[in-house]
């Protein structure tokens, strides 16, 4: 199991939204800042990988929130690179405060992608030794996502700031589409408690994406279904239990 990389965070304002708790396009973008300021002390930064061709592309997020961090909230991130076989690497996030009560994980799996052909590439010894991640065979699958049967859509254009440095839309930028077509009321209303998220295909600038998504009842809390999708095909599914606040 591969070596555990740790830095503090305190959560500033900025980083929340109106309950007073971290925004999740914001809460991903932090735990993946940390990932790479491991990946560049074992100098296997952007550029060593950007040298070889190929990117890092997240491929999956499973989230499991015990509750969010809040506002001028001091925590721990941790981050593990657990296992790897030839065409994905599996890594782990965990928010913590600092007497280590777990607040947030974050199960994900990472791919590389050839710059030139777009296609995922294979995990090769050189760039994954530094980070003493376990070799496996088996592909993990996390759980199924239910389709949509019948959707509300909200139409979203691609802009400029939600391209990053790889020429797609970032990772993070995905939750903000996905779950503002919920409303005010209901994201006041209710907090994630688990999510799963699956990115298919690339997002580019200029893109005009529909948001889908349905509400569903449950015993406790809610459930919702997601898709982002550009004319019939999917780019982004997503299924989010929530908890009331």
């Amino acid at each position: 199991m591969g070596a555990k990389y740790t830095r503090p965070h305190e959560i500033t304002y900025y980083e929340c939204d109106v309950n007073h708790t971290i925004k999740l396009s914001t809460m991903i973008a932090i735990v993946i800042k940390v990932s790479e300021e491991q990946s560049d002390l074992l100098n296997r930064g952007n550029d060593y990988i950007q040298s070889l061709g190929v990117t890092w592309i997240i491929t999956q997020y499973e989230v499991f929130v015990s509750r969010l961090p809040k506002v001028n909230e001091k925590v721990e991130i941790t981050t593990q690179a657990m296992e790897y076989n030839k065409y994905f690497c599996y890594r782990n996030f965990w928010i913590t405060t600092e007497s280590g009560e777990e607040l947030v994980r974050i199960e994900s799996i990472f791919s590389l992608m050839d710059y030139t052909t777009r296609k995922i590439s294979s995990v090769t010894q050189e760039i994954i030794a530094p980070f003493e991640s376990e070799k496996i065979t088996k592909i993990k699958r996390p759980p199924k996502i239910e389709t949509l049967e019948d959707p509300q859509s909200v139409p979203y254009r691609v802009r400029f700031y939600d391209i990053d440095s790889n020429h797609h839309v970032n990772n993070a930028v995905y939750f903000n589409w996905l779950i503002d077509g919920l409303g005010y009321d209901f994201l006041t209303t209710y907090e994630p408690k688990y999510m799963n998220v699956r990115f298919d295909k690339e997002v580019e600038y200029g893109n005009l994406i529909e948001s889908q998504y349905e509400i569903v009842d449950q015993d406790q809390g809610k459930k919702t279904l997601h898709a982002v999708k550009i004319a019939d095909k999917t780019y982004c599914q997503a299924e989010i239990n929530w908890q009331a606040r």
